[in-house]
């Protein structure tokens, strides 16, 4: 299977590609967000290569949210990948999420559109390029930023799953969710 950084570098390269063509033809003004995302490409595709792996490139917070200037900086990956997301739901037809145990869900990011487990959720959110869902904007909420493919630390799993006992204890449902 080919990894994440495999599949970014290769859109890397043919923002490059574009970026190097329309320069060819004079086209400057048209060419620079072609070489914006491509460099972009790059850093996301060396960030998450597995010798590396370092998924708060994108400095998600624990809240979820993305600073302005990664926004700014990140956008053409950012917008991509939700994209990526939903046409990939659509292909696949799978759902959202399973229940694995009572009460403890595992499944993918949740947007606006899709359905979601029952309950007042608390969140684990695995994810370190997708921001937290406007559904659960008032959930108790944990971030353990992870490229999709990649795995979390062992100390930030044992985080994670203190965390989600917790939340049990509570009688909380969890919802634990990467990309897909």
């Amino acid at each position: 299977m080919v990894g994440i950084s495999s599949l970014v570098g290769l859109k890397a390269a043919a923002f490059l590609l574009a970026f190097v063509g329309l320069r060819h033809f004079s086209l400057t003004f048209l060419s620079i967000p072609f070489l914006h995302a491509s460099f972009v490409a790059f850093l996301v595709s060396v960030a998450s290569h597995p010798s590396l792996n370092l998924p708060l490139l994108f400095a998600k917070s624990s809240d979820g949210r993305f600073p302005l200037w990664s926004l700014i900086i990140f956008g053409p990956y950012l917008v991509f990948i939700r994209i990526f997301v939903y046409l990939r739901r659509l292909k696949r037809r799978e759902p959202l999420y399973n229940e694995i145990v009572e009460g403890v869900y595992v499944g993918g990011w949740p947007s606006p559109f899709d359905s979601v487990p029952p309950g007042e959720l608390a969140i684990l959110d695995c994810t370190c390029e997708l921001p937290r869902s406007s559904l659960f904007s008032k959930n108790a909420y944990m971030c353990i930023p992870t490229w999709d493919t990649r795995a979390p630390r062992p100390s930030e799993i044992e985080l994670a799953v203190r965390w989600a006992c917790r939340k049990r204890a509570q009688n909380k449902p969890i919802y634990i969710h990467c990309a897909f």
